[in-house]
């Protein structure tokens, strides 16, 4: 049980730490949330529970695939905020990742990649 409260204190302090950043500094807090920082303790925490190295390395590959339909959010939510205010904003943007994710998963499986 420790371990588990462990690693959601770590992990946690992930996210309080990339907020503190962004308050004091836009371009440094989009940096530090921009690195794979939640994906590297997700890496250490199967590697340190002894998870085989494919499951490993397929949590790395999924989180590539998963990680290229969320980009128009990125777009789209500095260009919605100023016009239809935070709460809306962030409900188009999941929408909008939902529905790039849909496409997106469709297009790679003709290429022999299975997101869904």
């Amino acid at each position: 049980m420790a371990w588990v409260v462990t690693k959601y204190l770590l992990t946690a302090a992930v996210v309080v730490l990339v907020s503190e950043f962004a308050k004091r500094s836009d371009k440094l807090g989009g940096f530090i949330a921009a690195l794979p920082l939640v994906t590297f303790l997700a890496l250490i925490w199967l590697y340190v529970e002894k998870q085989p190295p494919e499951k490993i390395a397929n949590h790395a590959w999924y989180t590539f695939w998963y990680v290229l339909p969320t980009l128009p959010m990125f777009l789209a939510f500095p260009a919605l905020l100023p016009r239809i205010g935070f709460w809306p904003t962030l409900l188009a943007s999941v929408v909008i990742t939902v529905v790039c994710f849909g496409v997106f998963a469709l297009v790679v499986r003709r290429f022999g990649i299975e997101l869904l």
